[in-house]
C-alpha cells in the first residue's frame, strides 16, 4: 500500500506540477501589476471592513481566520522540517519564493470565488467548483473538484494533521497517538456540529492568539542565538541554487520540497482560501482577494520562518522523520524541558483549527453538489455523515505511519492544484478585469 500511494505522489507532483504552480504565480503577478505589493495597506486594512450588510455569511476577519486556521497546522511545524531535512536548508528559499508569488494566485483565487458564490440557507457558499462551472461553464469539472476537495481535505489532510498531532504529544508525554486521536475527534464534534458560525468564532478566537504565542516563543529562541543568524540566512540563499557542500546535485529536491511544503503549508492554488472568501459579506470581491493574500504572507513568511530558523539554529541532526522532534528540540535549547511541551500545545490549537477548517472546504464542497436539494433531509444526513468521517479520519490519523500519510496528503493537495490553478489561468482575464474595476473607482 505505501509503495502504490508513493508512486501515486510522484506521479501527481512531477516537476511539471512545480512549474505550473511557479509559472502561475509569476502570471498572476504580472497580471495583476504586483498586486501582493502595490495593495499591501488595504490587505490590511480588509482584514477590518465591515460587512456589506446582506445578512448573509461571515465578516472578512472570520474569513481570514478560518482560512489561516487551514493554512497554519502541521505544515508549519512538521512540514518546514521535512523540507529541511530532505532538502536541505535552501528549500526555505523556496518556500519563500512560492508564498510571495503564491500571494497573487491567492488573490485570484479568492476574488473570483466572492464573484462567483451561490447562497445557502446557512449563508454564502462557493469555491473553485462555483467559478468553474459558473465562469468556465464546466459543471463536470466543478464536481470532480468538490469531490477531490472532499476525498482530499476531508480524508487525507486530515490525516497529515492527527499524525502531526499524534506525534507531537507521543514525544512530550508518552501517550499512545490512539488516545489522542479519540480525544481530538471528541473536542472536534462541539465545534463542526455547531456549523458555520459555530466554527468562524472559533477560527477568530484561537487562530490570532495561537499564531501570535507561537512567533513569540520562535523570536526568543532566534534572538537567544543572534549572532547565527547572519551564517544560516547566507546558508540558505546559498544551497537554494545549488552552490551549498551537496553541490548541484540535490537542487532538484531542494525546489521539489521548498515548494511542496509551501503550497502544502499556505495553500495558495489550492482552492480551499477560496472556499472560505466565498464565505465572506465584502462591499466588493477584490477586498476578500486582499485579505487572503495577507493570510499566505502570515503563514509562510512569519510562522514557517520562525519554525525554519529555530530548527538551522538550534536543533541537532540525527532525528530522521521525527520531525516534530527537530522544532521541540530546538526550543529546548533555549527554555530546557519546556520544548516537547510547548509544540505539542501549539499542535493542539494548530491541528484543531485547521482540520476545523479542512471540515468547512468538505461541507461547502457537500453542499455545492446538494445545492439543488439545499436543506433537504438528504443534505442534511449527508453533512452529518461526513461530520463522522473527519472525526474518525481523525482518529486513524494519528496511527497511521508517518511518510505514507504525508504522501496521501500531498495526492489531496496535488490533484487540487492541477485542477484550481488550470482554471485559474483560463479565467484569469476576468479577474484582471475585477481587479481594474475596484482601482478605478476606489
Amino acid at each position: 500500500m505505501a509503495d502504490i500511494v508513493a508512486r501515486i505522489t510522484e506521479i501527481i507532483w512531477s516537476p511539471a506540477l512545480v512549474a505550473l504552480l511557479i509559472f502561475a504565480g509569476l502570471y498572476f503577478t504580472v497580471g495583476t501589476r504586483f498586486v501582493q505589493v502595490r495593495h499591501f495597506g488595504d490587505m490590511v486594512r480588509s482584514l477590518f471592513a465591515a460587512k456589506a450588510g446582506t445578512g448573509k455569511g461571515i465578516s472578512s476577519f472570520e474569513a481570514f481566520c478560518m482560512a489561516l486556521s487551514g493554512r497554519i497546522g502541521t505544515g508549519n511545524i512538521v512540514g518546514v522540517a521535512t523540507a529541511i531535512v530532505i532538502g536541505g536548508p535552501g528549500a526555505v528559499f523556496w518556500m519563500w519564493f512560492i508564498a510571495f508569488f503564491g500571494a497573487a494566485t491567492a488573490f485570484m483565487e479568492s476574488t473570483l470565488a466572492q464573484k462567483y458564490k451561490f447562497r445557502h440557507e446557512s449563508g454564502f457558499r462557493g469555491g473553485p467548483f462555483s467559478y468553474i462551472e459558473a465562469g468556465l461553464k464546466q459543471k463536470w469539472l466543478g464536481v470532480a473538484f468538490a469531490v477531490a476537495a472532499i476525498l482530499g481535505y476531508g480524508l487525507c489532510l486530515t490525516t497529515v494533521q492527527a499524525n502531526g498531532l499524534g506525534a507531537a504529544m507521543s514525544n512530550a508525554f508518552g501517550v499512545r497517538p490512539l488516545w489522542i486521536g479519540l480525544a481530538l475527534a471528541g473536542v472536534l464534534g462541539l465545534v463542526i456540529f455547531g456549523g458555520l458560525r459555530s466554527i468562524s468564532r472559533a477560527s477568530a478566537i484561537i487562530t490570532p492568539f495561537m499564531a501570535l504565542g507561537y512567533i513569540i516563543i520562535a523570536l526568543i529562541v532566534i534572538c537567544c542565538n543572534i549572532s547565527e543568524v547572519p551564517h544560516v540566512f547566507a546558508t540558505i540563499f546559498r544551497e537554494a541554487f545549488g552552490l551549498g557542500a551537496a553541490g548541484g546535485g540535490i537542487i532538484g529536491t531542494t525546489i521539489m520540497m521548498g515548494v511542496k511544503r509551501g503550497l502544502f503549508s499556505n495553500e495558495a492554488g489550492q482552492g480551499g482560501g477560496a472556499i472560505v472568501s466565498a464565505s465572506a459579506d465584502v462591499a466588493h470581491p477584490v477586498r476578500q482577494g486582499f485579505a487572503q493574500s495577507f493570510s499566505v504572507y502570515v503563514d509562510t513568511l512569519f510562522v514557517c520562518t520562525a519554525t525554519a530558523l529555530m530548527i538551522l539554529i538550534a536543533a541537532p541532526d540525527g532525528l530522521g522523520d521525527n520531525y516534530a522532534g527537530y522544532t521541540q528540540t530546538a526550543i529546548d535549547s533555549v527554555f530546557p524541558g519546556f520544548g516537547s511541551v510547548f509544540v505539542s500545545i501549539a499542535m493542539i490549537f494548530f491541528v484543531y483549527t485547521t482540520i476545523m477548517a479542512y471540515y468547512f472546504y468538505s461541507e461547502s464542497s457537500l453542499m455545492y453538489l446538494m445545492r439543488r436539494q439545499s436543506g433537504s433531509r438528504t443534505e442534511k444526513v449527508l453533512v452529518t455523515l461526513l461530520r463522522l468521517a473527519i472525526m474518525a479520519m481523525a482518529v486513524l490519523g494519528t496511527v497511521y505511519q508517518a511518510q505514507t500519510v504525508w504522501n496521501l496528503g500531498d495526492i489531496g493537495v496535488g490533484l487540487q492544484a492541477w485542477i484550481n490553478v488550470i482554471v485559474l489561468i483560463l479565467l484569469s482575464r476576468e479577474g484582471f478585469r475585477i481587479l481594474r474595476e475596484f482601482e478605478k473607482k476606489d
